[in-house]
């Protein structure tokens, strides 16, 4: 046998190997049993938070700007909102980098960023079953909020 042809050889195996390897591991990988990212407490029991479901990560409020925690202290009162015109309006998740779900699920509220000559990129968005999600660059991307923390 050539010298070139022992190289095809070698590279239709080697190609071969790879092929049913892909195949093997798509194959024989078990789904996950859950997708819910419990956060740990202090005590030795898991917390669920609201929307770590989603397959984002979880930051506690506390960790998030200052700003961010002031507006949830405003969502849960109700307001007053310093944007009235846009903040607690529907959030259309458009990007769909949130779950999807009927129109009217989210709502969207700005927080602040100081030095900002407008709303600037923060925003918070709530959905109906309790989850929190923020996001520091106008929807490119979120992260679930644990608002306990």
């Amino acid at each position: 046998m050539s010298p070139g042809r022992r190289l095809t050889v070698a590279l239709v195996g080697l190609l071969a190997l790879v092929v049913i390897g892909w195949f093997v591991k798509d194959n024989s990988a078990e789904p996950p049993t859950s997708t819910t990212r419990p956060v740990h407490t202090g005590s030795a029991q898991a917390e669920t938070v609201p929307g770590s479901n989603s397959g984002l990560d979880v930051e506690a409020l506390s960790k998030l700007p200052a700003e961010a925690a002031q507006t949830w202290k405003l969502i849960e009162a109700k307001g007053p909102f310093p944007y009235p015109r846009n903040d607690g309006v529907t959030f259309q998740n458009r990007e769909k980098r949130l779950p999807a779900k009927d129109s009217g699920y989210y709502k969207e509220y700005t927080v602040p960023t100081p030095g900002s000559p407008d709303r600037g990129a923060r925003r918070l968005v709530t959905g109906s079953e309790k989850e929190v999600f923020y996001t520091g660059d106008h929807y490119s991307s979120f992260v679930v909020v644990d608002v306990k923390k």
